[in-house]
């Protein structure tokens, strides 16, 4: 279902005004972007949830220069749990690799005893994905007492997008679901490279054998549109948490927006928040 959300030019977003901009509640909320404040909507939740957070910031710094002349290079704010396991990184200042050639702005992994100098797994959001998707997965990954073990099976994941009437594909209806509008997909299916995983499969597969299998889920409006957003779960990502984004991704209740994507503004509805 489409329609304008915005038919009077007096209420275009774009349109310069005075104040604050109204806000409005918008859906479906896989086409209603980050807000423009994706770090803000996760730090909050984790905050919320008691995690600390530490900013790491590196630079360079010439023989007797002063100490605030010094060249700030890369930074990056990393959030902790209290118990150690889990942790979230906003990368997106830290010159992040890119997914579906949008830049990776959160970072999130878990392992699964303090000890442990590596992350069991790993999974990342790119820019554009709304921020309540990401705050339900932190939440869910939170409450897990065991967030490195997989103890439910992968058709979890399709059984509840597909309670919220998103559309399992014919040809591979176990791994692959969409929107009905096409303009979002799940899928369960080879990881791309350089996702980080302790999976032996992913640390010491060739280049011409077929990798580890994780969920990926990304936006589009059309073949060769470009992605409005993308998100890629390592193979260890227990399917549980999987399931959890999964749920709020396709959820049908409305997000809150002040600032509407400009690609998928005539594709959304919406009402004033007041």
């Amino acid at each position: 279902m489409e329609a304008l959300l915005y038919p009077d030019p007096l209420l275009d977003p774009s349109t310069p005004k005075r104040g604050a901009l109204p806000a409005y509640w918008v859906g479906p909320r896989h086409l209603a972007g980050d807000d423009g404040r994706l770090y803000d909507a996760v730090a909050d939740t984790l905050a919320g949830l008691g995690w600390t957070s530490l900013v790491i910031v590196r630079g360079r710094q010439e023989p007797n220069e002063a100490p605030e002349d010094r060249q700030v290079v890369r930074s990056t704010v990393l959030h902790i749990s209290p118990d150690t396991l889990r942790w979230a990184q906003w990368v997106l200042p830290d010159e992040p690799f890119h997914l579906g050639e949008l830049p990776i702005a959160w970072q999130i992994s878990a392992r699964g005893c303090p000890d442990s100098p590596l992350a069991s797994w790993s999974a990342y959001f790119t820019t554009g994905i709304p921020g309540e998707v990401l705050s339900d997965f932190l939440l869910a990954l939170d409450a897990d007492e065991q967030p490195t073990t997989a103890l439910m099976v992968p058709e979890l994941v399709m059984d509840v997008v597909a309670e919220h009437g998103w559309l399992r594909d014919a040809d591979q209806p176990d791994s692959v679901a969409m929107h009905p509008t096409f303009t979002s997909r799940l899928s369960f299916g080879e990881v791309p490279p350089l996702i980080q995983d302790t999976d032996p499969r992913a640390l010491s597969v060739k280049a011409e054998e077929p990798g580890a299998t994780g969920w990926q889920a990304w936006a589009e409006l059309g073949v060769h549109a470009g992605y409005l957003w993308a998100a890629s779960f390592s193979a260890s990502v227990p399917h549980s948490l999987a399931a959890a984004f999964a749920s709020s991704l396709s959820s049908t209740a409305p997000v809150l927006r002040r600032v509407l994507p400009e690609s998928t503004r005539d594709r959304l509805l919406g009402a004033p928040a007041s």
